[in-house]
């Protein structure tokens, strides 16, 4: 037995944190990502959303992939919004007020009669924004939507007059959901609302919009003139919009399909000596229109400039790509950070059996420390864990819990569980990230295994004309895995705060006090100070200087979830504390198997004898 046991251990593997912490590349994991080599970073405003295309003949299966998340600290929550019938009177509220920056006024729009079924993250905090406000999502006609930050120039900003009117950011990405069958078709009625109502803007803004065949990049400019441009993106295209922009546009497109925009979107630009028409066919609207890219071209800059051309480079580089590569690009912590307010991958598949299996896959906070779930669009609900808790929320210090809601409050809330991961994780990445990366991706990987089993079981349903059962089981499926989620992610926490403990203890705040403040510093104002100078690498983040200890998304390609590398998080009993280390875990699981199966062995030689 004594050689059966030092065999086992000889042979146990190596845990994600030791197998990374190995590698030449390592970081000693005691030392905060703060000590790691200081990367330069971008303009202080331009730390903000970010979203991916990639075009159906660069994938690995033909399908369009579209990721990114948006940048926000308030609350997130999960929405399965169902079709609807509207009366053919109703209106809908669009616009600001008089809080946002540049202050708007609500108005009412006319309403259609059908909208469609959406799945979207809503979160509560835009200044003058009513919320609930979304980035985008996925509908059931498998149009995907990101809205994506683009700077107006500065005099667009000052020239924008107030109170402004007509649909904001998130009333368009909103609108175009409920009411698209096909990207083309998204860009046409945002265009149509901007045209009929006017728009709100905080200083310009941009949607990344795809369907099955093709993406868009539209564009909306501040100023009040109803500026808006977009360009198609095709099967063989990627973009990165960080920010989301528009350069070589048609000064005649009368014959061009590729591109659509407001009648006025290259004349103001002469009337302002912005732009010289004089013999040229296209205008750069970015360089007329918007700001620069963030951070400089050189090719000695690091990590953490999310800078597009180079990030474009990369995307082609990976080609084909992998709905696990644009998970893992959304995931890399250049940029999923404690701003990063979910992670969000559409994957638009070409000749889908069915609507109704139209997946989004969401991570509840930010992916770098959270797990993303598949969501089809036939999902009818989502646990009550995932829906709007005051974690975060807006205005929740400042109120008292309405009861009707208190039920739903008491739930777990895995923003709170898996922020908590992040901030554990963050502290220390080179003891933590590399295992808890593997653990993820592992998840997934898991959830890739099964999913086409419950796809091809909905799909008999569906097509049997049983809809009730077909969508009962991709609900269950969806709910299921996201509740092991949950589970897994209290599993590490619990994990990682003890070794922390263990490890280094809890680092308490050292921040400086006035001189009539008598309280400690863990009692004073939590928040990030000097909001307007701000970066990247002031917030909680994990990155390792060019991602992970082992390098950016495109290093690691290739490289996908193990299924063996998520610890038994559901085998605890009576909260016992996980093994310091997840792949002793497991070894320890072989281990007692093996002396079950040799106390058995003895007791069967006890009993013959």
């Amino acid at each position: 037995m004594a050689a059966g046991l030092a065999l086992l251990i000889a042979l146990a593997p190596l845990t994600p944190a030791q197998a990374h912490s190995s590698g030449e590349q390592g970081q000693d994991p005691s030392v905060p990502v703060g000590s790691a080599p200081e990367p330069r970073d971008g303009p202080a405003n331009s730390d903000k959303s970010i979203g991916f295309y990639v075009g159906k003949d660069l994938t690995d299966d033909g399908s369009v992939l579209l990721g990114g998340f948006g940048h926000e600290p308030s609350s997130h929550w999960l929405e399965v919004v169902q079709a609807q019938e509207h009366p053919s009177d109703a209106t809908v509220q669009v616009g600001a007020t008089e809080d946002a920056d540049i202050p708007g006024e609500l108005t009412e729009i006319p309403q259609v009669e059908q909208t469609a079924k959406y799945l979207t993250m809503n979160y509560s905090e835009f200044a003058g924004f009513p919320a609930p406000l979304t980035n985008g999502g996925l509908n059931e006609h498998q149009v995907a939507v990101r809205d994506i930050w683009s700077d107006s120039r500065e005099e667009l900003v000052e020239m924008t007059p107030t109170p402004q009117e007509g649909p904001q950011y998130s009333d368009l990405a909103r609108l175009m959901m409920e009411r698209a069958t096909t990207a083309r078709e998204a860009v046409e009625l945002a265009g149509e609302l901007i045209d009929e109502h006017g728009y709100t803007t905080y200083g310009g803004n941009s949607h990344l919009i795809a369907d099955e065949n093709e993406g868009w990049v539209m564009v909306e400019f501040a100023g009040g003139q109803g500026l808006w441009a977009a360009e198609r993106l095709g099967s063989d295209d990627v973009r990165v919009s960080y920010p989301g922009y528009i350069q070589d546009f048609p000064v005649d497109r009368d014959d061009d399909s590729d591109f659509m925009g407001s009648d006025n979107v290259v004349s103001f630009a002469q009337e302002q000596d912005w732009f010289d028409a004089e013999g040229e066919q296209t205008i750069d609207l970015q360089q007329a229109y918007g700001t620069a890219f963030p951070g400089p071209p050189g090719d000695d800059e690091e990590a953490p400039f999310r800078y597009p051309p180079r990030l474009e480079e990369e995307l082609q580089e990976m080609a084909p790509m992998s709905l696990q590569d644009m998970q893992r690009m959304v995931r890399d912590p250049r940029w999923s950070d404690d701003r990063s307010g979910y992670g969000q991958v559409a994957h638009l598949q070409e000749d889908l059996a069915h609507p109704d299996l139209a997946r989004l896959w969401v991570a509840p906070t930010a992916a770098v420390t959270a797990p993303y779930i598949p969501w089809h669009i036939g999902a009818e609900q989502i646990p009550p864990e995932y829906s709007q808790h005051r974690y975060l929320t807006s205005g929740a210090a400042a109120n008292y819990l309405d009861p009707d809601y208190a039920h739903l409050e008491a739930t777990q809330y895995p923003v709170r569980t898996f922020k908590r991961l992040m901030y554990y994780t963050c502290e220390h990445p080179g003891a933590f990230l590399g295992e808890v990366t593997d653990t993820l991706e592992g998840f997934e990987a898991q959830m890739l295994q099964d999913i086409g089993e419950v796809e091809t079981e909905a799909l008999e349903a569906l097509e049997a004309g049983e809809q009730d059962e077909g969508r009962a089981a991709l609900t269950r499926f969806s709910n299921e895995w996201a509740m092991d989620a949950l589970d897994l992610g209290t599993f590490m926490v619990e994990d990682v705060q003890e070794r922390t403990k263990d490890e280094w203890g809890i680092r308490m705040p050292e921040q400086e006090r006035s001189e009539d403040v008598t309280a400690n510093a863990e009692s004073l104002d939590m928040s990030l100070g000097g909001q307007d100078v701000v970066t990247s690498r002031d917030r909680v983040n994990c990155d390792m200087g060019g991602g992970w200890q082992d390098g950016s998304t495109v290093d690691r390609q290739g490289t996908y979830g193990d299924p063996d590398a998520v610890p038994d998080f559901r085998a605890q009993e009576d909260g016992a504390r996980a093994s310091a280390s997840w792949g002793w875990a497991l070894a320890g699981t072989a281990l007692g198997l093996l002396l079950g199966a040799a106390g058995m062995y003895l007791l069967g030689r006890r009993n013959r004898a």
